[in-house]
């Protein structure tokens, strides 16, 4: 048992890609008041059978002065689900209000650089590879086998 203990702890952590969020503007995420909401808990549908059917916990928002509505039966609790539906909610004002401005936009526009660099770069590398590779054929057959 210690042995599968120490090559447990000797592996190294799982790699995890962590996304930054530095550069991301957020001084126009909107807030939201809550006199703006309304909230609505209806009963849920899906996989799960009887459980799923005979609770309330499936929210139903909806913003009133854009009317977006938002359904979320994501999780069990009707807490967890007001949470998420709040959460999405306030992502789908950002796009409706901001547009290309919004936080999602932001970051599929930072990813999409972030894609062409490393695009860019991969071709600059193989650009490089071939011109090693053609200079190394040329320089191959004049070099002398004197010794």
């Amino acid at each position: 048992m210690l042995r599968s203990l120490v090559r447990f702890l000797a592996l190294p952590p799982p790699a995890v890609r962590c996304k930054s969020t530095a550069n991301l503007d957020y001084s126009r995420f909107p807030t939201l008041q809550e006199s703006e909401i309304e909230e609505t808990f209806m009963r849920g549908s899906g996989p799960g059978g009887q459980a799923v059917n005979k609770t309330s916990n499936c929210v139903f928002l909806r913003h009133l002065p854009t009317n977006i509505t938002i359904k979320c039966h994501t999780h069990r609790l009707a807490s967890k689900n007001r949470v998420e539906a709040r959460k999405l909610l306030l992502e789908k004002l950002d796009v409706h209000l901001n547009g290309e401005h919004s936080i999602s936009a932001q970051i599929k526009a930072q990813e999409q650089r972030k894609s062409t660099e490393r695009r860019r770069r991969q071709g600059k590398l193989q650009e490089m590879k071939k011109s090693w590779q053609d200079r190394e054929r040329t320089d191959g057959g004049t070099e002398s086998t004197d010794k």
